[in-house]
């Protein structure tokens, strides 16, 4: 376990993850209690909102207005996500930080549910983002390939075709002469475990051994946390994460999605294996609290109920 990371950074995800998928409605007002009660936490950087078509994801029909709503914390990066230039356009709009970010899926046929794009023509998208980007001095912050791991419409996916497609990715990076400074590969729909994050990490790394990765994991079969375990004994320190295990993919094929693997459980995890997160786990046990009120259901995070272990140690 000589790899393990002495800190990582936890990507905050609940807010758009999370009530992107819920049947909702959610009160812009609750939505940013939330945001702004993250902030509180240690957390340095929260993803809002998703700037989006409002048709197709109606829980983010209020994407500008969570926005302008917000009250920022220094210190703290608020994103967005969006698949194309005009979200990115809305998104300079409003009060958010904006990164560039460039993406593509191991699965063609979850680019096409997902994109509305084949690989092809999700190429020339990202052509069009980055020339944007380049044009307007926004600086290029991360790239993740999603449905890494499997594919609830496409089947398993081999390394082998994680591998060519960060290949392209890259290409077109280096045409406007950028480097990418992290890669997330994604577990979209649930299919990992352990093994294929061996695999799938390995794969990339012999072929970009200086390339910093992350993970975006999800719990749909119960496995991100044994996941992220394999993650961490292979050096990943960038995690994407979701409050109390919030959200799910609303283009996965799949009525069971789950959420981000849950923050606050895996902070706790984190830290009782001696690796700094920098948050406040009682703070992040609020906050998910307040996440099952606010939805109105139960939420699958497990530290909430049992809570820390300061109390016995005392």
């Amino acid at each position: 376990m000589s790899d393990l990371p002495r800190r990582v950074h936890l990507h905050e995800e609940g807010p758009r993850e999370g009530f992107q998928i819920e049947a909702g409605p959610i009160a812009s007002a609750d939505k940013v209690r939330f945001i702004e009660a993250l902030a509180d936490t240690g957390l340095r950087e929260v993803q809002c909102v998703s700037f989006v078509n409002p048709e197709r994801v109606p829980g983010m029909a209020d994407a500008e207005e969570v926005a302008r709503m917000l009250r920022k914390r220094d210190g703290v990066r608020y994103t967005g996500l969006w698949l194309n230039l005009r979200g990115m356009q809305r998104a300079m709009r409003t009060q958010l930080d904006i990164e560039g970010t460039i993406g593509t899926s191991a699965s063609e046929a979850f680019s096409v549910r997902n994109n509305g794009k084949d690989l092809a023509a999700l190429r020339e998208s990202q052509r069009e983002m980055l020339a944007f980007c380049v044009d307007h001095g926004i600086e290029v912050t991360r790239g993740i390939v999603t449905t890494a791991f499997g594919c609830n419409l496409e089947g398993a996916i081999a390394p082998a075709t994680v591998v060519e497609r960060v290949a392209q990715m890259l290409e077109v990076m280096a045409e406007f002469g950028l480097r990418l400074p992290i890669l997330r590969l994604a577990d979209t729909v649930g299919w990992a475990q352990p093994n294929a994050i061996a695999s799938v990490v390995g794969a990339v790394r012999e072929r970009w051994p200086e390339l910093r990765l992350g993970l975006h994991l999800h719990d749909t079969r119960g496995t991100a946390m044994a996941n992220a375990l394999m993650g961490l004994q292979m050096g990943i320190d960038t995690f994407d994460s979701a409050c109390a295990g919030l959200g799910g993919c609303p283009f996965a094929g799949h009525t069971g999605a789950a959420g981000n693997i849950c923050t606050e459980d895996l902070a706790f995890m984190c830290e009782e294996m001696g690796i700094e997160t920098g948050v406040d786990l009682d703070a992040l046990i609020a906050c998910a609290r307040m996440a099952e009120e606010i939805v109105g259901h139960p939420l699958p995070g497990k530290l909430m109920r049992a809570g820390t272990l300061q109390r016995f140690r005392r």
